[in-house]
C-alpha cells in the first residue's frame, strides 16, 4: 500500500442529471466488462497470484456468502458490524433500523468497506508457523447511497429476503406501509472490488516435509440441519419444499 498520510484535497464530484456523481460513472463504465479493474485500494499486494478481479468470482463469493462486515468511520472512531447483504445486479443492499448507527451514518455519505469470507477448508501444516485456511474472500469499497421510493425499497426487501432463501418472498406476507417507512435501505454500487482465494494443501520449508507429521486440508461446508417448526405453526402448515431443498449455492 502506498503513504496516504498526504493526500490532495479532492473536490466535491460532480452529479450528473440522474443522480449519479460522475466519480462512481466513471468506475461504473470500467466495471461493466467481464473483470472489474483493480485500483490502488483495491489491488492485492500480498501473495497477489491469489486475487482475482473477474466479476464472476466476485459476485459468485458475494452471492454465496450469508453475512457481510461493514467498516466505517464516525467522529474518527471506526466500527465493523455485521449484517445481511444483497446483490442485484451491479449493486448491493444492506438494511436496517433508522436508529442504526451504521445506516445513519453511511447514509450521510460515509466511505464503506463492505467484506465477506468464506471458508474452504483448515490447513493444517508440519510447521505451526505455516498453518493457514483455505477462503474465498471478496472487499468491496465505495459510497452508499440511501434507497428511496416504495416500489425501490420493496425490490430491495424481495432481494434481500429471497438471498437468505430463494422462494421465500413469495409465500411471505408482503411488507405494511409502516414497515417499509420503517427501515432504511442502502445500495452500494459494486464498482471497485476484488476477490482473494487460496486453494490446495499446507506450503511448507522444504526440510520440514520429512517430518513425521500429519499434513492436509480439513474441508469445511455449510450444510443445513434439520427445520425446527415454530411452537406457534399451525398443524397443517406443511414445510415448503424450497425449505427442505435449500442448499447453500456454491460456484467454483
Amino acid at each position: 500500500m502506498g503513504n496516504d498520510s498526504k493526500q490532495a484535497v479532492e473536490p466535491e464530484p460532480r452529479a450528473h442529471e440522474d443522480g449519479a456523481p460522475e466519480v462512481e460513472r466513471e468506475l461504473i463504465a470500467n466495471a461493466v466488462g467481464e473483470r472489474i479493474a483493480a485500483t490502488a485500494r483495491t489491488r492485492i499486494n500480498r501473495y497477489p497470484a491469489r486475487g482475482n478481479y473477474e466479476r464472476k468470482m466476485i459476485e459468485a463469493i458475494l452471492d454465496e456468502a450469508m453475512v457481510c462486515h461493514v467498516g466505517f468511520v464516525v467522529d474518527g472512531q471506526p466500527y465493523v458490524l455485521p449484517t445481511i447483504h444483497a446483490r442485484d445486479g451491479a449493486r448491493l443492499y444492506i438494511h436496517g433500523s433508522p436508529m442504526s448507527r451504521m445506516l445513519r451514518a453511511a447514509a450521510t455519505g460515509v466511505p464503506l468497506c463492505l467484506t465477506v469470507t468464506l471458508h474452504d477448508g483448515i490447513v493444517l501444516a508440519r510447521s505451526a508457523f505455516h498453518h493457514s485456511m483455505n477462503y474465498r474472500s471478496a472487499v468491496v469499497l465505495g459510497t452508499a447511497r440511501e434507497v428511496t421510493g416504495t416500489a425501490r425499497k420493496v425490490a430491495a426487501m424481495r432481494a434481500l429476503v429471497d438471498h437468505l432463501m430463494p422462494g421465500r418472498w413469495e409465500e411471505a406476507r408482503q411488507p405494511s406501509a409502516g414497515e417499509i417507512a420503517g427501515t432504511i435501505i442502502l445500495e452500494l454500487p459494486l464498482t471497485e472490488a476484488s476477490a482473494k482465494v487460496r486453494t490446495g494443501g499446507p506450503i511448507d520449508s522444504e526440510e520440514d516435509y520429512k517430518l513425521p507429521v500429519w499434513a492436509g486440508v480439513v474441508p469445511l461446508t455449510l450444510a443445513p440441519g434439520t427445520p425446527q417448526r415454530d411452537d406457534r405453526l399451525a398443524a397443517e402448515v406443511e414445510l415448503p419444499d424450497y425449505v427442505r431443498r435449500w442448499r447453500r449455492s456454491t460456484v467454483e
